[in-house]
């Protein structure tokens, strides 16, 4: 008796590598609580560096804390906008974002439900487990690039490579061995230049498995 069973094509791929992208001070230019469109602005570089990343096979995801909503500085349904407005100034770039994932609380917020501790509020990893769960995404294969060492520490906790970008956002600086960057750059540019230095091609990965 035959049996005929259907294995769903994305489940069935091997996981792929990611680059995990902090929004504000890393994707674009750092204006605090803001959810006008006609504001947001990418970092000059971002479109022809996440290019590359895309060409080299990499996901590319963006993980954003949004306090505002746990603050009640704004609603969730403002930051839909925002969204399309990125998607608008990345697609000018031939680049897509495959998936956002953003963390709306906070401990000290004032929102009923937002204001609260959290397992996906950075430096926690919880939103790049959920985008490698629901992504079949190779963590140890995948890196975060953020602007301060909650993003670091984020992308360790999660199993990631990470770059600092080193941009002035930074002001605390507390060390620790998962806050230490494996990379720290000046630029997106030069992020994206240490990722693919980095890589390992697929076929030598094979090789050096068997």
């Amino acid at each position: 008796m035959a049996v005929s069973i259907t294995v769903d094509a994305a489940a069935a791929a091997a996981p792929v590598p990611a680059v995990f992208i902090d929004k504000d001070g890393t994707l674009i230019h750092d204006l605090p609580y803001n959810v006008d469109p006609a504001r947001v602005r990418l970092r000059e570089d971002a479109g022809p560096a996440l290019a590359r990343l895309r060409q080299a096979g990499y996901r590319l995801v963006l993980i954003t804390n949004q306090a505002g909503l746990a603050h009640q500085k704004f609603e969730e349904a403002a930051l839909l906008p925002v969204w399309d407005i990125l998607a608008s100034l990345l697609g000018l770039y031939g680049v897509t974002l495959d998936a956002i994932y953003y963390c709306p609380h906070h401990p000290q917020g004032s929102h009923p439900e937002f204001g609260r501790g959290c397992d996906c509020r950075k430096p926690a990893p919880g939103l790049l487990l959920r985008a490698a769960r629901e992504h079949r995404l190779d963590l140890p294969r995948s890196w975060f690039i953020g602007d301060i060492l909650d993003d670091v520490e984020a992308g360790h906790r999660a199993g990631c490579r990470t770059v600092l970008l080193d941009v002035g956002s930074e002001t605390e600086w507390r060390s620790s061995p998962l806050r230490r960057p494996d990379r720290v750059a000046a630029s997106l540019t030069e992020a994206a230049a240490d990722i693919l230095a980095a890589t390992v091609p697929a076929g030598a990965a094979m090789e050096m498995a068997e």
